[in-house]
This record gives C-alpha cells, sequence and structure tokens, in this order.
C-alpha cells in the first residue's frame, strides 16, 4: 500500500506543469526573493531589430545589454563569477531599461536617462566608456578622436579594446566609433547590427 502511495506521489511530482502556474509560482519567487534582498542581479531579455537582447541590473543600475551572439548563458555564468550567484529573471526590475529601448529603437529617444554599474570594466576602459555617451545621437567620431576626447591621443588601439569590451552596448553608444579611414570597425553585436543602429540614427 505504501508502495502504491510513493508511486502516485512521484507521478504527482513528475507531472508537467502547465506555463500559467510555472510563471505564477516564478512570480511569487521573484517577489519573495526582491522583497527578502536576495537578488543582486536581475535579468531579463527583450526583442529588439537587432535580436533578442540580455538586460541585466544590480541595484546600481543597468550592468549589462547583451547582444544573442555573445550567449546569454554564457554572459549570465560571466555575471555570477564577477558580480554574484544571486541572479534571477526578474523583468519588473528592468521595465525602465526596456521602455527607453523601445523608445529608442521607434526613433522617441536620443539619449538615455538610466542609473548604470560599470563595475564591469576598470581603468582607461571604463573611462572610454563613461565618454562614450558624450558622442552625439547620429553622429560617429574616430577611434583616434575619442582617444583625444580622453585625454590620451596615442591610446588609439586601446580606445578600441573598450569598445570592443563596452558591457552596455547601445545604452552606452560605442557603435558611433568608427576606424579613422570611415569604415565601420568591429563590433561586439556584429557589423550587421552596427550598421543598423547607425542607420537608425541617421534616419531620424
Amino acid at each position: 500500500m505504501s508502495d502504491i502511495r510513493d508511486d502516485a506521489a512521484l507521478t504527482a511530482l513528475s507531472a508537467p506543469i502547465d506555463p500559467e502556474t510555472l510563471a505564477r509560482l516564478h512570480a511569487r519567487l521573484e517577489h519573495a526573493a526582491q522583497a527578502e534582498g536576495l537578488v543582486d542581479v536581475a535579468y531579463t531579455t527583450v526583442d529588439s531589430p537587432v535580436g533578442k537582447l540580455l538586460l541585466a541590473a544590480t541595484p546600481k543600475g543597468l550592468i549589462r545589454v547583451a547582444y544573442a551572439r555573445e550567449d546569454h548563458d554564457r554572459v549570465l555564468e560571466n555575471l555570477a563569477e564577477k558580480v554574484s550567484l544571486r541572479i534571477l529573471r526578474a523583468p519588473k526590475r528592468l521595465d525602465d531599461a526596456a521602455r527607453e529601448l523601445d523608445e529608442y529603437f521607434d526613433r522617441r529617444r536620443r539619449v538615455f536617462d538610466l542609473a548604470l554599474d560599470l563595475s564591469l570594466s576598470r581603468g582607461f576602459r571604463q573611462l572610454v566608456q563613461r565618454h562614450l555617451p558624450d558622442i552625439g545621437y547620429g553622429q560617429t567620431r574616430s577611434y583616434r578622436e575619442v582617444a583625444e576626447l580622453v585625454g590620451n591621443p596615442k591610446a588609439v588601439r586601446a580606445v578600441g579594446t573598450a569598445c570592443a569590451t563596452n558591457p552596455l552596448p547601445v545604452v552606452v553608444p560605442c557603435h558611433r566609433v568608427l576606424r579613422t579611414d570611415g569604415t565601420l570597425g568591429g563590433y561586439v553585436g556584429g557589423l550587421d547590427a552596427k550598421t543598423v543602429l547607425l542607420e537608425l540614427e541617421a534616419a531620424a
């Protein structure tokens, strides 16, 4: 008799959970974890004209925007290693970021007004990334011009590295930085994505 009860319990536990129930359970987990201050990194994904983007934030602000080609699972693993293991999908924490990105892609926003957590970058890379928003919407600068902007004209290659390792693409507009000869140069989201962003801003 005991074996029958155990089998019934195992069957119930292994039965598939319908999506609505799963969503409700996750919402309860998300609410409880945030209420207890147990979430150090909240994340979500959003659709965009340049593909699905992963957004992640700490209590300080938006810490990561990642393209699908960067492998979102790997990005989350990296955040767990560098920031905290206490990571949870919590879309509401990213509502403002998602809304501002939507407005940007709809050409209704030219400047992002979000708190940013730049702690994934250090030293010269962070210095460059802090200055990238100084390049206006629809404008471009060369790596050399950015090097001059941050007060180190000879650091052209280092500026390129800072752009290539920018943890907040789109929001921190490294796509506005081109090679000195005017060609696109590299981009974390791929050259197609860089082209889309530049054309989007040029058409506004």
